[in-house]
């Protein structure tokens, strides 16, 4: 049974950073492309980050460029979004997504694997 699992989200300042989390588990992940979607209160889910299987390729969002960066460690299937400089537009629910190919999309109908989220809250 594929699972995503997040975690590492929280309640923080404007200025203030944190590391999200995503475990894969029950698939051949290493692979496959994963992201990080978020959806803010009353709006649609939104593309924040995504990192291609090998790991050399990254793209992100233009509201997030410079200040969130997406990494991946193949060994323990995971990866990881460290956001700094967060602001209170960042606040959302943040959910990992994985796709069984290794090119990036931004588009969230190609990721075949969603997990359930996690919440970031940053206060002004």
């Amino acid at each position: 049974q594929v699972q995503l699992v997040e975690s590492g989200g929280g309640m923080v300042q404007a200025g203030d950073s944190l590391r999200l989390s995503c475990v894969a588990s029950g698939g051949p992940f290493n692979g496959y492309a994963k992201g990080w979607f978020r959806q803010a209160p009353g709006k649609e889910r939104v593309f924040v980050a995504a990192i291609s299987g090998s790991g050399g390729s990254t793209y992100y969002a233009d509201s997030v460029k410079g200040r969130f960066t997406i990494s991946r460690d193949n060994v323990k299937n995971t990866v990881y979004l460290q956001m700094n400089s967060l602001k209170p537009e960042d606040t959302a629910v943040y959910y990992c997504v994985a796709r069984t190919r290794a090119v990036i999309t931004t588009m969230p109908g190609s990721y075949e694997y969603w997990g359930q989220g996690t919440q970031v809250t940053v206060s002004s």
